[in-house]
């Protein structure tokens, strides 16, 4: 397969053009032929023009690629390798919501024939891909796994924001279902990939490996939620207290913050999900997750004491939230905990302003029923900065003095503005 890739005789499919697919097919397309597809018209429309809607690439990664975009999933048929990269997500139970993989896994069953590949990279739990996705083809295709067609699963790796580990230069895990699909598909992967690969044991190991990445991220954050926590009923300043303990060499630096996005806040309850099904209730994860969760409402249960210990009735009171997205320097909403935090502001009947450089108004509107301003006022009992987007680094005393009124308090998630740089100041700050 991956000589006939390489004289393109062969052509590469990326089913699901987002933050991980559209990457990964524009590098493919400047060594292989590459279709990309689709279900999003208006996507696959900027596509065309050399726009990527997700704002991480610019028109640059589009030259010199051999790609075509599409709707049309007839247009696969002639794909003999197939890449499957659609977002997983939860309900609003927890509960994971598989419905974009098994629509993709369905569109490759229409289109895939014998001799061919298909590599999955979404997240998933271990078994999803053997258990849920590949009974999806075989369904519509008639086909049989290592009989008639070959797969495998290669777990994204790309962090939204990120300029200097981008794609080609992260270490990527493949593994197929049988010796020769790995082989192939390492063959494949290793192309592109400068970074090389690491050839897992089999599709299982690699799906697992993926979805601890991030439930261990999630676990060490939770502990330093709950620090932060601590820490506030001590009065304790909980930045110096990690800082001083990093100067130890083995302690492992993580921060307390809003735990969202598609990643982190989400992949741990897949595993969770795969546990109990096998009767296990995960009792450490599940612990960080409450926690994470949590945050949320622990911050704005502080700023609401913060605003009476004044004298001031939160409900006469107006805030002004900067940054919405999940994290800093992107544009993607997706899961996004500042979200939560605006809405339990709102149980306190709080008047909230939200802007973000970042953000779309409209998908912001759509996504959580909340309207961007596009005026930032001077009469703010409160500022919270919640996402740490380059535009907010240089911000100064002066600045949020002119925008609070007497007796002001500014809330810094992200530390952006602690050691020492808010001493001189005429309202309160506060952060995590």
């Amino acid at each position: 397969m991956y000589q006939k890739l390489l004289r393109k005789e062969s052509k590469i499919a990326v089913v699901g053009l987002g933050y991980v697919g559209l990457p990964i097919a524009l590098e493919f397309a400047k060594h292989f032929s590459v279709i990309g597809f689709d279900i999003n018209q208006g996507r696959v429309d900027l596509m065309k023009q050399g726009i990527d809607p997700s704002k991480e690439l610019d028109s640059a990664a589009f030259e010199n690629t051999d790609i075509e975009f599409t709707t049309d999933v007839e247009i696969m048929r002639t794909a003999n390798f197939f890449v499957v990269a659609v977002p997983t997500d939860i309900n609003e139970h927890k509960v994971p919501d598989l419905t974009p993989l098994l629509k993709a896994s369905e569109s490759v069953g229409k289109v895939i024939k014998k001799g061919d590949y298909v590599v999955f990279e979404s997240t998933v739990y271990p078994g999803c891909t053997e258990e849920d996705c590949l009974p999806r083809i075989e369904e519509l295709s008639g086909l049989k796994r290592n009989v008639d067609y070959k797969f495998g699963y290669s777990p994204e790796r790309i962090n939204p924001g990120d300029k200097e580990k981008t794609l080609t230069t992260i270490l990527k895990i493949v593994s197929g279902g049988d010796e020769e699909s790995a082989e192939q598909i390492d063959k494949v992967y290793s192309h592109i990939i400068t970074a090389g690969t690491h050839r897992a044991s089999s599709v299982k190991v690699a799906e697992a490996a993926k979805v601890i990445e991030n439930t261990q991220r999630d676990l060490n954050i939770s502990l330093m939620n709950e620090l932060a926590i601590i820490f506030d009923k001590m009065n304790i300043d909980t930045q110096e207290v990690l800082k001083a303990a990093g100067t130890k060499w083995n302690f492992l630096k993580f921060f307390p913050g809003l735990v969202g996005g598609h990643c982190i806040g989400v992949d741990p309850y897949y595993l969770m999900h795969k546990s109990k099904q096998l009767g296990y209730d995960p009792q450490v994860i599940a612990a960080g997750r409450r926690i994470n969760d949590h945050m949320p409402a622990f911050i704005v249960k502080k700023l609401v004491q913060m605003l009476i210990q004044k004298g001031k009735n939160p409900s006469e009171c107006k805030v002004l939230v900067k940054g919405i997205t999940f994290k800093e320097n992107v544009s993607d909403i997706r899961n996004s905990k500042v979200a939560t935090l605006i809405k339990e502001l709102m149980e306190y009947s709080v008047a909230v302003d939200v802007v973000d450089p970042y953000a779309s108004p409209e998908e912001v509107e759509h996504e959580y029923k909340i309207q961007l301003t596009s005026e930032i006022k001077d009469n703010y009992d409160a500022i919270i900065v919640a996402v740490s987007h380059n535009e907010y680094e240089g911000l100064n005393n002066h600045y949020f003095s002119s925008k609070m009124v007497k007796e002001g308090i500014l809330i810094d998630l992200k530390g952006m503005y602690g050691n020492g740089k808010m001493k001189e100041k005429d309202f309160e700050y506060w952060k995590l």
